[in-house]
C-alpha cells in the first residue's frame, strides 16, 4: 500500500505540480503503472467537494486513476493555481490532484489539466453539480471520451433532465441513469414469466424530484408500445397487462423493495438507494456509447405527467 501523502501548493504552476508529482514518484510514494484512465471532476465551486472527492477516490479502487480536481477560486484578483495532492490512504488506487483556479485562470480550465493528463489513457469528465448544457463543447468535454453529468444536483433537477437531450452527444450519460439499474434489472426479469401479454400501460410514482424516475419512465416510454404516466406519491413502478398487474416498490428511505404479481406471493428484494461512488463505479465500466441512454431520453416527451 502507498504511504499516504497530502501536499499543498499554494501560488504554483502547473510546472512545479509535476515536478513535485516526478520527486513524489522517485521517492516511491505514488506509481502510474496500471493507471487505466484520467478521470477529471469539474467541481465549479466548493458545494459537495470532497463527497464528489471521495466518490471518485471510491470510484478508483475497481478503475485505478488519476483523479483530476478543477474549482474555481476567488473570480476576482489576479490569476493564481493553488494545488493540493493526495495519494495513498485515503486516495484509494488513485493519485487525487486538487487544483483551485483563481482570477481569469478559471477561464481556461483546460489549458491547466492538459499537462497533468496521463499518456495513452482515456479520458472522462464528472460534473457532479451543475453541468454545462453541452458538455461535449465545454472545454473540458472536449478533452473526454465520456462524459458524465448528475442531474440530481443540478440547481433544477427535472429541468436539467428534460433538456439533456438538446445537448446530448454520444459518449455522454448521467449518475442518475445508474441509478435506476437495478430497477430496471428486476422490472425485465418480472416482464420474462409468463403469461408474456403486452403491458397496456405503464405508473411511475416518486418525489418530484427524483430525476432517476424521469429516465425510468422515458426508458419504459422507450421500450413499451402503450401509455407511461408519472405521477408524485410513493416510490412504486406499476405494470398493467390484460391479465396481471406487476407493482415493484419501496419505501423512500428503505431498502427492501416488495415485488406483486397478480395471483402470485410477493417477493422481498435489497433495493438500497445507491450512491454517486458506486454509480460512478458503474458508469466508467464502459466508455463507448450508450444507446439506450439516449432511447431513454429521447422518450421523454411521451412520458404523461399526471
Amino acid at each position: 500500500m502507498e504511504t499516504p501523502v497530502r501536499l499543498q501548493l499554494r501560488d504554483t504552476s502547473a510546472v512545479a505540480v509535476s515536478k513535485k508529482l516526478v520527486e513524489l514518484r522517485r521517492t516511491g510514494g505514488i506509481v502510474t503503472q496500471g493507471r487505466v484512465l484520467t478521470l477529471i471532476v469539474c467541481a465549479g465551486d466548493a458545494r459537495g467537494l470532497e463527497a464528489a472527492i471521495s466518490a471518485a477516490t471510491d470510484a478508483s479502487r475497481e478503475h485505478p486513476c488519476r483523479v483530476i480536481v478543477i474549482g474555481r477560486g476567488k473570480l476576482d484578483g489576479p490569476s493564481r493555481l493553488d494545488a493540493e495532492i493526495r495519494v495513498g490512504g485515503e486516495a484509494g488506487a488513485s493519485e487525487v490532484l486538487i487544483l483551485a483556479l483563481h482570477g481569469e485562470l478559471g477561464d481556461h480550465q483546460e489549458s491547466v489539466v492538459v499537462p497533468f493528463l496521463l499518456p495513452d489513457t482515456p479520458v472522462v469528465a464528472w460534473w457532479p453539480n451543475q453541468a454545462p448544457a453541452v458538455p461535449a463543447d465545454d472545454p473540458v468535454g472536449r478533452l473526454a471520451v465520456r462524459r458524465i453529468t448528475d442531474a440530481t444536483n443540478a440547481d433544477d433537477p427535472r429541468a436539467d433532465i428534460m433538456h439533456r437531450l438538446d445537448g446530448y452527444r454520444p459518449g455522454d450519460t448521467d449518475l442518475a441513469w445508474a441509478r435506476i439499474t437495478y430497477w430496471r434489472a428486476l422490472l425485465v426479469t418480472a416482464l420474462d414469466q409468463p403469461p408474456h401479454n403486452p403491458v397496456t400501460s405503464v405508473t411511475v410514482s416518486g418525489l418530484s424530484t427524483e430525476v432517476a424516475l424521469e429516465l425510468l419512465a422515458g426508458w419504459l416510454a422507450s421500450r413499451l408500445d402503450c401509455t407511461v404516466q408519472r405521477t408524485v406519491g410513493d416510490l412504486r413502478v406499476e405494470l398493467r397487462t390484460a391479465t396481471q398487474t406487476i407493482v415493484l416498490g419501496r419505501p423512500q428511505d428503505g431498502r427492501v423493495a416488495t415485488l406483486q404479481r397478480t395471483a402470485k406471493p410477493d417477493s422481498l428484494i435489497t433495493l438500497a438507494r445507491r450512491d454517486s461512488a458506486e454509480c460512478l463505479t458503474e458508469e466508467l465500466r464502459r466508455l463507448d456509447p450508450d444507446e439506450i441512454y439516449e432511447a431513454a431520453l429521447s422518450a421523454l416527451p411521451k412520458v404523461e405527467y399526471v
